[in-house]
């Protein structure tokens, strides 16, 4: 149960709905949010916290799970399940984006183990998804939402008929528009135009009569007027019948498939459940991963045991201002359930009371909460808050009135499962009694077992918590030398409201704050004094204990490395004199040796200049070696060596192996024609320039791809399946230069193969750049008759008509 009736604009919900709206991909997930209720049931909220929590974690592991076409589509089916209904080419493109989805979303559940998600292939465990439903359905719609050409052999006839007539009537038209220029009779600006879908050529009026044919418009001046020859009239009219007959065929495999969908009705919308049910839960994931928000133990009984709770409105709005949120402790248990909050005004105390009822609402709803690990949550079967001031006109309320009204229903309704949040407790009226009646609530409150976060001033709330079973005092903390408050809940001590002295502070006169002590009496002042200096007690040694805490770490720390040192020195301290010693005994025979050879070679010698010279110098050669060496600190830094790339100057040939310049990437060569290679990377192929190619050996190929090294890219090709997918049509806007000559290139070699002659590529007008690459690309082919502009009323330059031999 909730209480009052606007229980969640009372603590900020909507805005946590709205959030979780926009986290959501589609209207199915949306829908979901809207449907959102606070659960009692602790089999519920479980089973939805573990639910996100399964889905925290694959995100958190890098699954893909689509990001858009989460569609809803529940229009389209109830249509469908219509004996003799079909479903429009828009209809069907829906279908086959969000069944996509759906197909992604289930294969990534159903490839984990069942004990790894178990609530979320629990979700999935009852579907029954027709695969090859998608398989159809793209087998009659294309990428474009547009039924393709060879949904049927009908349908590819007929286009392919369209096509054919209007490129003649295109060509007719062209050429009586030339000789009527040529005659004068047409203007030289004259271009072909379209008017009730004819293309018609425009003649000043005075001319209507010098060409037989019909007139289809009129310009507005009346000095042009738009004429079909009769030559193309025939043929226009038969055009217009085959489009009439294209539609029919278009609605006949529409009424097909919508019949192969009839069936599957039921299971389809039971898969979109699921699908809205997915969107919604990611987007409780998202929120989680966004506040670091998670899934407390969680217990049947109440319990409120939270370390470092956050509201995470207001952490969101802290941090787009460049601040941090202070986080709140929040400690009920049996022994200590309700939770007197005192404090200065705007030190906090209705935030923190805020922030419980919000978080308890979210971890009901199956929202992730966040607290820290560690922290506890229980089940509340009633939720009650009163906040605000709640005063009515209509029905004659004060604001004390109001409260009251409040307090009554939280009496009548409350018991051992309750949450009780009540803000500015007793508040509204005269003090004396409000404080009286406050404290009698409080009473009856805590007799009945409620859970309960409350903040006041009232001393003598303060007094009875401090002295009765199953209420605990806390405090907002507040600087007392700064006047400003910390916004830190401290539990177990009454806090102070330091009127007086935020009044000073203010600047009322002094005159003022002095008669005000006078008149407060000196028990209160004596009070107020005494927590005011406890606080300032407090902070004091606070400091101080974080100071000794800092010198005693470093203290520890020094003497742990003085004690490692002298271990160190006594332990190796022989063993080092010993060495030294023998080092030296050495050094000092090998040395008396040399001297002694020194001597008896110079002797021999007979005290020749040069020899005796060369024999002191490989003496004083020697003393040099004998020079304490230089000691300095080495720092190794490892590192990965790249692998050497080695390059070879030959040329390039198919079967090669090559790298792009400037980059890592490595591929093969699976053709040459003239400055282009045709070159396979991973599973992408792709045409680029010779000169952007440097060839390397297969060694260093096998070194920056193993995993491809050695394999075969050469497939067979399935002229039934390139006759199938064919399109008379290519669309490739928005695509770079590289990848579209790719597409055309690919799209002209499969229209040869499969022997069609009229083709159409929509390249889109822009700068011209990509239609001209295009088309000197096309004028290589020596199998292109003819390159043209598409009709200026669908698509003109942006459009190129191709004409093969």
């Amino acid at each position: 149960m909730l209480y009052p009736k606007n229980f969640e604009d009372k603590i900020g919900f909507d805005k946590i709905r709205q959030q979780l709206a926009e986290w959501c991909s589609g209207p199915l997930g949306r829908a979901f949010v809207e449907r959102m209720r606070f659960s009692e049931r602790y089999e519920v909220v479980y089973k939805l916290q573990s639910q996100t929590e399964e889905f925290r974690k694959l995100l958190a592991l890098g699954e893909a799970f689509p990001e858009a076409n989460f569609l809803d589509v529940s229009q389209s089916l109830q249509k469908a399940a219509i004996e003799g209904a079909f479903l429009t080419e828009e209809e069907f493109s829906d279908l086959r984006l969000s069944l996509g989805t759906l197909h992604k979303c289930l294969e990534i559940i159903n490839k984990k183990d069942d004990k790894e998600i178990p609530h979320l292939k629990e979700l999935s465990g009852g579907l029954v998804i027709d695969k090859l439903l998608l398989s159809e359905i793209e087998r009659v719609i294309d990428e474009r939402g547009k039924v393709r050409d060879n949904a049927s052999p009908e349908l590819r006839d007929i286009r392919s008929s369209i096509l054919r007539e209007q490129a003649s009537v295109r060509k007719k038209i062209e050429q009586i528009l030339r000789s009527l220029k040529a005659e004068g009779i047409a203007s030289d600006e004259a271009q072909l135009t379209v008017r009730e879908g004819r293309i018609v050529i425009p003649l000043p009026v005075e001319h209507k009569r010098r060409i037989k044919g019909f007139v289809h418009d009129t310009s507005a001046s009346g000095q042009t007027v738009f004429i079909e020859p009769a030559e193309v009239l025939e043929i226009n009219n038969e055009i217009r019948e085959l489009m009439a007959e294209e539609r029919r065929e278009i609605v006949r495999i529409l009424t097909r498939l919508t019949a192969r969908l009839r069936p599957h009705v039921e299971d389809l919308k039971k898969g979109y459940f699921f699908l809205g049910l997915i969107d919604f839960i990611r987007a409780k994931a998202r929120f989680a991963m966004h506040f670091k928000a998670i899934f407390p133990e969680l217990h049947k009984k109440p319990a409120l045991q939270w370390i470092a709770a956050r509201h995470p409105l207001l952490q969101q709005h802290l941090q787009e201002v460049g601040k941090k949120i202070v986080p709140l402790n929040i400690p009920l248990d049996e022994n200590n359930r309700i939770l007197l909050i005192s404090g200065p005004n705007a030190g906090g105390k209705s935030v923190c009371l805020k922030t419980v009822g919000l978080l308890q609402y979210m971890l009901q709803c199956g929202i992730p909460i966040p607290v820290d690990e560690g922290s506890r949550a229980g089940i509340f079967q009633h939720l009650f808050i009163d906040i605000g001031d709640e005063q009515s006109i209509d029905n004659d309320l004060s604001t004390y009135s109001s409260h009251l009204k409040n307090m009554k229903a939280f009496l009548q309704l409350s018991d051992s499962q309750s949450l009780c949040l009540i803000d500015e407790f007793g508040t509204g009226t005269e003090p004396q009694f409000g404080g009286a009646i406050a404290e009698a609530i409080l009473e009856q409150l805590n007799e009945r077992k409620v859970y309960g976060i409350i903040t006041t001033h009232y001393t003598n709330l303060k007094f009875y918590a401090q002295n009765t079973p199953g209420i605990i005092n806390g405090a907002m903390r507040y600087n007392v030398e700064a006047l400003e408050p910390l916004f830190e809940l401290e539990i177990g001590k009454p806090g102070s409201s330091f009127a007086l002295e935020i009044a000073q502070k203010i600047g009322l006169p002094r005159v003022v704050t002095q008669s005000a002590r006078q008149k407060v009496g000196k028990d209160k002042i004596d009070i107020e004094k005494l927590l005011k200096d406890l606080e300032i007690e407090k902070q004091f040694y606070k400091e101080k204990n974080e100071l000794l805490q800092t010198e005693k770490q470093l203290l520890d720390k020094t003497i742990a490395e003085y004690t490692r040192l002298r271990d160190f020195i006594e332990t190796n301290r022989k063993q080092l004199i010993n060495e030294a010693k023998a080092e030296a005994k050495r050094i000092v025979k090998e040395a008396n040796q040399k001297v002694e050879n020194t001597i008896r070679q110079i002797r021999e010698q007979q005290a020749e200049k040069e020899a005796t010279k060369q024999l002191r110098q490989e003496l004083e050669n020697f003393c040099e070696q004998l020079q304490p060496e230089e000691i300095t600190t080495i720092s190794k830094l490892t590192s990965v060596e790249k692998p050497q790339i080695e390059l070879e100057n030959s040329p390039i040939e198919a079967g090669d192996y090559i790298r792009l310049k400037g980059t890592e990437t490595v591929g093969e060569v699976v053709a040459v024609k003239g400055n282009e290679a045709t070159i396979v990377i991973g599973e992408l192929k792709s045409m680029v320039k010779l000169n952007r190619l440097e060839k390397i050996s297969r060694k260093s190929y096998r070194q920056l791809m193993p995993e491809k090294a050695g394999a075969s890219f050469s497939t067979g090709i399935d002229l039934n399946e390139k006759m199938s997918h064919f399109s008379f049509d290519l669309d490739v806007r928005g695509k770079r230069a590289e990848e579209a000559l790719t597409e055309v290139s690919q799209f002209i070699d499969d229209a040869i193969m499969l022997s069609h002659q009229n083709l159409r590529i929509v390249h889109g007008k822009g700068d011209g750049i990509l239609r001209t690459l295009i088309r000197d690309h096309l004028r290589k082919y020596k199998e292109v008759l003819r390159l043209e502009d598409e009709h200026a009323d669908r698509g003109g330059a942006g459009v190129t008509l191709v004409t093969l031999r």
